[in-house]
């Protein structure tokens, strides 16, 4: 067993909303225990006010973070990549733990259509933390 911590990356689209919770809540649930990464094939200007809302509402601040693009050097810098629809734009390396979620895209969505979102990325993080740490 190595003691290198484990690292995630979480990429969607835009890397403005649902990779941004995700990255939030697995910051605040593992601390320094897990490297965190997101990013997103074709980045927004800036985070999905909605989901800020959504996450400020049970304590998450995600309001410093900004989309990022995804890179190559990501990809192979995380030990598990996790997609939120971006399809084949997403790089694919061998020896990578690749999982797919199946969430709705909270762009253009209100408050009440966010929290089930977030919800969902919060349940999925706590699994995902139960088998990293």
């Amino acid at each position: 067993m190595t003691d290198a911590k484990p690292s995630v990356l979480f990429v969607c689209v835009h890397n403005a909303g649902r990779s941004q919770m995700a990255a939030g809540f697995l910051r605040d649930f593992a601390g320094d225990r897990i490297e965190v990464r997101s990013a997103g094939s074709m980045p927004a200007d800036q985070i999905n006010p909605v989901a800020v809302d959504a996450m400020a509402e049970i304590g998450i601040d995600i309001t410093a973070e900004q989309p990022k693009v995804l890179t190559n050097e990501a990809v192979q810098a995380s030990d598990v990549v996790i997609t939120m629809g971006c399809g084949d734009a997403c790089p694919f390396f061998p020896g990578k733990r690749y999982e797919d979620w199946t969430l709705d895209d909270p762009a253009g969505q209100g408050i009440d259509s966010v929290r089930p979102i977030r919800d969902e990325i919060r349940a999925r993080i706590e699994a995902l933390v139960g088998e990293l740490v």
